[in-house]
This record gives structure tokens, sequence and C-alpha cells, in this order.
């Protein structure tokens, strides 16, 4: 009877476990404290050059007018990359987001989604940039960054769009086995396809070089 029952109990956990993990998550950063790096997530940087400097601050031209996310760390190192992931998730299939308004930056103005994170030198990366006004998905490898080819399209270096400067844009991949997809406010631009990190990673968001960039409604649901 008493195994019976353990089996009941550990059936149940394991259907709200995975429940739990079809959940969709927004995160707005209004219950962070101001000046300080989000309850729950941590910094990495891949590259050379100064660490990120990640900051939640308040912003009254944010979505709700609350609290965003900020890298404001302007060392114009190159081949720098500023990342800020989630620590309790990882998730290989998913419906990514967030809301992200390029700030100020000579080199670069970039702002970019992070998934399939293994490291800091090993993820998969879209990124929209205000000043090329393109959005390019990357492989990063051993810490070396590739942009990948559009499917049906070949190697275009990802696809020219307008990505605004000082104003907000919804920045989307959607990862399904080795299928990602990307939209920029709510447009599709285009699919890849890449089997390099089959399994499972952190989510987060990430900079480039001098970009200060903010980051708001970061939206995950697993599949």
């Amino acid at each position: 009877m008493k195994a019976a029952l353990s089996l009941v109990v550990t059936i149940a956990a394991t259907a709200l476990a995975g429940a739990q993990a079809q959940t969709t998550r927004t995160l707005t950063f209004d219950q962070d404290k101001v000046g300080a790096v989000p309850q729950g997530f941590s910094t990495a940087l891949t590259g050379q050059g100064k660490p990120g400097v990640w900051v939640v601050m308040k912003d009254p031209k944010s979505p709700e007018r609350g609290n965003v996310l900020a890298q404001t760390d302007a060392d114009a190192t190159d081949y720098r990359f500023p990342v800020c992931v989630l620590d309790d998730l990882s998730a290989k299939d998913l419906d990514l987001s967030v809301m992200v308004k390029p700030v100020t930056g000579r080199g670069d103005q970039a702002a970019g989604l992070v998934w399939r994170y293994q490291d800091a030198n090993n993820y998969y990366i879209v990124r929209a940039n205000g000043l090329e006004h393109n959005v390019v998905l990357y492989k990063v490898q051993h810490g070396r960054r590739t942009d990948l080819p559009l499917k049906g399209a070949g190697r275009t270096y990802g696809k020219q769009v307008t990505v605004p400067s000082g104003q907000w844009s919804t920045l989307r991949v959607t990862a399904a086995g080795p299928l990602f997809t990307v939209y920029f406010n709510g447009e599709k631009l285009y699919e890849v396809e890449d089997t390099t990190f089959p399994g499972a990673g952190k989510v987060g968001v990430w900079t480039k070089a001098d970009s200060v960039t903010y980051f708001d409604n970061l939206t995950i649901s697993p599949k």
C-alpha cells in the first residue's frame, strides 16, 4: 500500500513539474532592487574588455513606466559581449522574446537574446543593431561568434530591418529542435537550422562593445 501511495505521489510530482516547466514567465524587473543585478540572474563576458555592468534602473518611458534591465558600461572593445542569464531555467525548445531599446553606442547599438546557453563561450544569440539596422543570428562556440545561414537564402548576414535607437522594439525567437525562427516587431524575418547545441541551456540577454541597452518584459515559454 505504501509503495503504491509513493508511486502516486511521485507521478503527481512529476506531472506538476512538467506543468510548471511549460509555464510562460514574463520578467518585468519591477520588483527588483534598483542599482543591482536582478534577483536570479548571473552575468558573464564573452571575449575581451571590461565585464558588463548590468543593473536594474527606472525608465519612465518603458512599456509599464517601471523598471528595466540595463547594460550601462560603454567600453568600446570590439570583441566584447556582456551577457546576463537567468539561473533557474534550462530549456531546449521555447518561445523567447524581450523588449529592447538601444540607447547609445558609437561602434554598436546591439540588443540580443541568448538561448541554449552552456557557458560564456557556448550559446546561440540573435541580436538587433540600431546602427547597422539588421537582425542577425549567430552561434558562439568556444568563444568564437559565427553568423549562421538563413534557411533557403544562404549566408546573408541576417536581414536588414529598421532598428530604431531610443525606442522600444520587440525581438523574438522560437526554437524547435534544430529550427530557429526569428521575429522583429511582430514580423517573421527568417528561419535558421543548426545542430551545434542540440540540448537544453539557459536563456538571457546580451550586448556588444560600447552598446548601452535597455531590456524589459523578458518572456520565456518552454515547449
